[in-house]
């Protein structure tokens, strides 16, 4: 799963925002996918510059995560490595392609487990509660000393 950061769950829930407010959608287009907008907010890329890179080397966004390769300077294979300093696995953007991670499809509503990888509201769903589950991890992680706790309680009855 991403390593958890403050700037991935923006980036999740802006592209989200994004898809919708109506940013043209297209499942079959490299830089207007599931991958492809996520991508726009990472790396400032329009959609176009994005498709452009992913013509250099055959296949979709799951072909081109087998194929990736740090070392080969290939445009897409660039974009992909912005992404990875992001926090992003090769396997969490496979996963978002199809929009089947299961530490995050757990966390979807009971009536709306089964999503369709092509479907914008779906994609939103989906980093929506991405970002819901990596903001979880966040704050499981701090720890503030007891004395601030109780501090905390003290301001509050005291108010």
């Amino acid at each position: 799963m991403a390593k958890a950061s403050i700037q991935l769950i923006h980036a999740l829930r802006e592209t989200a925002q994004r898809l919708l407010k109506g940013d043209k959608y297209q499942w079959g287009h490299m830089g207007s996918c599931n991958c492809g907008h996520l991508a726009q907010t990472i790396t400032k890329h329009s959609k176009g510059e994005i498709h452009g890179a992913a013509m250099w080397r055959y296949g979709d966004w799951r072909e081109q995560l087998r194929d990736y390769c740090p070392q080969s300077g290939l445009p897409l294979d660039q974009i992909i490595d912005q992404m990875a300093e992001f926090g992003l696995t090769r396997q969490d953007l496979e996963h978002l392609e199809r929009l089947s991670h299961p530490a995050i499809t757990q966390f979807l509503p009971p009536d709306q487990k089964y999503l369709q990888h092509n479907k914008r509201e779906d994609v939103v769903l989906y980093l929506e509660t991405w970002a819901m589950v990596l903001e979880e991890e966040l704050l499981s992680k701090v720890k503030l000393p007891a004395w601030q706790k109780s501090t905390i309680k003290e301001a509050v009855y005291l108010s």
